[in-house]
């Protein structure tokens, strides 16, 4: 594929991760975790996003579908995000989000946790959930990608374009992440600042769930 293109495709990944549910899913998985985990699962939900694009246009490729079933892309992507809203806010009501601070070799470290025990058993869990909300998601992205397709050629689906897009998206999904990076090392930094993010996060993805749903 030429190479204009597939700049094309690229620059449709960077449209595309500007979405307020994309940027909300990135925050609702980021907030409280440190850096290496934050980039991991910003690159993981860009990955899965971009997985799941490929296996549903090629779909659409094979089988003329309705806009009436393409639609119910986006009644998934909200439907993740409203729920993510509301878990959050569960968390936040029920006393569920708790801080630890320690201090290892003179420095001070806080670690943010769920429940009544810090545990880092589940420490793969966040990243391989993010993969798969960013797989749910990326349904709801299809049509958009077609229609830029359409646009260059009309040309089937193929792996450079998934990758063009995949990278575009994740320029932006990690820039962001640096940005709640910025927001866990100097706001969440006690309990009360922590409620405070945290029900942020819920609400807006409550409204940007609902909004989607009802638009």
């Amino acid at each position: 594929m030429e190479s204009l293109g597939l700049l094309l495709i690229f620059w449709y990944g960077i449209l595309h991760a500007f979405g307020a549910d994309h940027l909300t899913a990135i925050a609702d998985f980021s907030i409280g975790k440190n850096k290496r985990k934050t980039m991991l699962i910003t690159t993981m939900f860009a990955v899965g996003h971009g997985v799941s694009l490929f296996i549903f246009a090629k779909i659409l490729e094979t089988y003329n579908l309705s806009e009436e079933i393409l639609a119910y892309g986006d009644v998934i992507s909200a439907t993740v995000i409203l729920g993510m809203g509301i878990y959050l806010l569960f968390l936040v009501f029920t006393n569920r989000i708790n801080l630890d601070k320690h201090i290892h070799n003179g420095v001070e470290h806080i670690h943010i946790y769920f429940g009544s025990k810090h545990s880092h058993n589940d420490s793969n869990k966040d990243i391989t959930s993010a993969f798969t909300i960013g797989t749910l998601m990326g349904i709801g992205g299809v049509r958009g990608m077609l229609v830029t397709l359409g646009l260059v050629q009309s040309q089937s689906v193929d792996f450079t374009m998934v990758l063009s897009f995949t990278l575009g998206v994740m320029v932006i999904f990690l820039g962001f992440g640096a940005f709640i990076l910025y927001i866990n090392k100097n706001l969440l930094n006690s309990k009360q600042n922590i409620k405070r993010v945290f029900t942020i996060a819920g609400v807006i993805s409550v409204i940007v769930g609902t909004n989607i749903l009802l638009g």
